[in-house]
């Protein structure tokens, strides 16, 4: 799966926390988000700099909600790829040790054939 295909994809899917995501969807998914934190970020902060409005806020609010709900779906099906449950994504609220258990999952190759959460990832690795 290329770059722009797992950002449409993962948007399609905004809330499907059902099925499967393939490492490349993830992996790419997580790449955009870095870039947009990056230079959402320094928009952000011009923007704060300059007195934010209520409409500002708002809309970075909007765009900050649709992105959590999309990387979070992205994150549970791929945990689901990997024959585990989504409740194991709540391990990232564990101060390091989580995040880092939780990278690990994400970086293991996926279940290969139909698991519990449905057929493989239709794209390839």
């Amino acid at each position: 799966m290329s770059f722009g295909q797992s950002i449409s994809h993962v948007l399609k899917n905004l809330t499907n926390f059902e099925g499967r995501a393939s490492r490349s969807e993830f992996w790419w998914w997580y790449l955009f988000i870095v870039i947009v934190n990056i230079i959402f970020g320094g928009i952000v902060a011009t923007i704060s700099g300059n007195g934010m409005g209520t409409a500002t806020t708002i809309i970075v609010w909007i765009i900050s909600l649709i992105l959590f709900l999309a990387t979070l779906s992205v994150a549970i099906r791929r945990l689901h790829d990997t024959g585990r449950s989504g409740w194991w994504a709540l391990l990232y609220l564990v101060c390091c040790v989580g995040q880092i258990i939780l990278i690990i999952f994400w970086a293991s190759p996926s279940q290969p054939g139909p698991n519990q959460h449905g057929e493989a990832a239709a794209t390839a690795e």
